[in-house]
């Protein structure tokens, strides 16, 4: 990975870059048919950055159409595998050439500190695509114990056309964890990214036709939600939709599928994480230092963010001023400059939101113990990190997901009841433990309900280790690992007789 630009030389590259606006349908950049565009909106300024293409139910028609006629004509469905592989890794080095660029235009729209875009979004997500296109020739059908007189295969085959529809958060990121698997197992792929964060997968989209990816394989519709990703979701021809984002929406889209064709739907939602933090815990200091990554990591807008803290009396008021302390090391400003660590929240919508529970939060009897106010930088939308103190299990601050950078401390008594506490939520995402004993952290990771759990450290797992959540926090498969490539393909058996006519058989 190249190094970190200055300032400066980010601006220069956000004030001459060509901004990627319309859609990529059938290998070409596309207006919507009916000409419409909406505003995308740098959040740390207030500002236009650009009009994009508003896509309708018509540009979506076209791009599935144009997906279907791509995959039955298996130039990509029927490629050999080592072929999609060297396409995708040719992806790889294009995003890797341009991964400056990709930076800059993720973080104009996003809001997110370039810092991490660079350090950790890219890099994360190349590793996420080579590590797919690797597994593309080595994953194996299987035979069934059936007899000598059957030859019984199970074989997996690419669903068809494949619907994702990516969050804000994570643009790059979370285009790699569909797109990775997606690919690799052969299906055309239509990605609607999020409203507010169109130009870097639109940028990618180009960079993938470069590399090889033929037309109609992957496409880019961009619009808002209740258009085009609704058109989507109601699509008769499209076979699967893999969403991530809000619990509300991916309610939607199992509604859509229900109306439509019973496509597979594949969600990744919400979630309102518990960190559990015992009082034999080692190194209070590491331990705040995990604690504020996973609250404060991309301004808290992290569906894995351990937005609750469930520290043991002894320990909690501690542990809260090494947090405090820590957050010194988390400079707050502009998100161009890669010497900070916090940047903007993505929309004045999501501003607002944040700053509504801090409200409810103090009304609700929750002490604020650092931050708590907008941050005054210009026209941006910027909140202080934010820590709540004599937080109860009963509030909203500890029971909705705020998704943003606020941390709500909750006091426990025995692991016992942090455990209750932990489970006390409509989500199950992901948890972290903290505990000397470790005989004891693997009894409580059994007992939590979340799909990841991490013990004496905050994370996602690696790319080899499947990710999704329990209850509201979505079904129906998992990103990352093998496991993913699972979701995008359709199991079927394949049953030959191979007895010998001329020996007959009895039938019980």
């Amino acid at each position: 990975m190249s190094s970190l630009l200055t300032r400066d030389e980010y601006q220069n590259l956000a004030d001459s870059l060509p901004l990627p606006t319309s859609a990529v349908i059938d290998g070409k950049a596309r207006a919507a048919q009916s000409g419409d565009t909406f505003e995308t909106i740098n959040p740390a300024t207030g500002q236009v950055i650009a009009r994009i293409a508003s896509c309708g139910q018509a540009d979506v028609d076209l791009a599935v159409e144009k997906a279907r006629l791509a995959f039955e004509s298996g130039v990509w469905s029927r490629a050999h595998p080592s072929e999609r592989k060297r396409v995708l890794q040719r992806l790889v080095k294009l995003m890797e050439r341009d991964a400056h660029e990709l930076a800059v235009l993720e973080t104009l729209e996003s809001g997110k500190p370039i810092y991490d875009v660079e350090t950790i979004d890219i890099p994360e997500a190349l590793h996420c695509l080579e590590w797919h296109a690797e597994a593309t020739d080595k994953l194996y059908g299987q035979t069934s114990p059936s007899g000598d007189d059957v030859v019984s295969m199970i074989v997996r085959q690419p669903l068809g056309v494949v619907a994702c529809v990516l969050p804000w958060n994570f643009p790059i990121l979370m285009l790699a964890w569909k797109i990775g698997p997606a690919l690799a197992t052969g299906n055309s792929v239509i990605v609607k990214p999020a409203e507010q964060t169109n130009m870097s997968t639109l940028r990618i989209a180009e960079l993938a036709h470069e590399a090889g990816i033929p037309a109609g394989v992957l496409q880019i519709v961009t619009g808002p939600g209740e258009i085009t990703g609704k058109a989507l979701g109601m699509h008769p021809d499209i076979d699967m939709v893999a969403f991530t984002g809000s619990t509300d929406v991916g309610r939607k889209f199992l509604e859509y599928s229900a109306r439509s064709n019973l496509k597979r739907i594949v969600l990744e939602c919400g979630g309102k994480n518990p960190c559990i933090v015992l009082d034999d815990a080692e190194n209070l200091d590491v331990v705040a230092q995990h604690v504020t990554q996973a609250v404060f990591w991309n301004m808290g807008e992290n569906c894995s963010s351990n937005s609750r803290l469930i520290v043991h009396e002894k320990i909690k008021d501690r542990l809260v001023e090494m947090v405090l302390h820590k957050l010194h090391e988390w400079p707050l400003g502009e998100p161009l400059d890669p010497g900070n660590r916090l940047g903007a929240i993505v929309s004045k919508e999501q501003f607002d939101r944040i700053m509504g529970y801090i409200k409810k939060g103090r009304a609700e009897g929750a002490r604020i113990v650092t931050g708590g106010n907008a941050h005054k930088h210009g026209k941006g939308y910027f909140i202080e990190p934010t820590v709540f103190d004599d937080v109860t299990p009963a509030m909203a601050i500890a029971r909705e997901e705020i998704f943003g950078p606020v941390l709500s401390v909750i006091k426990v008594t025995n692991s016992d009841e942090a455990v209750r506490v932990a489970n006390d939520t409509q989500y199950g995402l992901a948890a972290s433990i903290f505990t000397a004993n470790l005989g004891k952290a693997h009894r409580i990771a059994r007992d939590i309900r979340a799909g990841t759990v991490t013990i004496n450290c905050y994370g996602e797992g690696d790319i080899s280790t499947p990710f999704g959540g329990f209850k509201l926090s979505g079904f129906g498969g998992r990103d990352k690992s093998l496991h993913a490539h699972d979701q995008y393909t359709e199991l079927k058996t394949i049953w030959a007789d191979i007895s010998d006519p001329k020996v007959s058989r009895s039938v019980d």
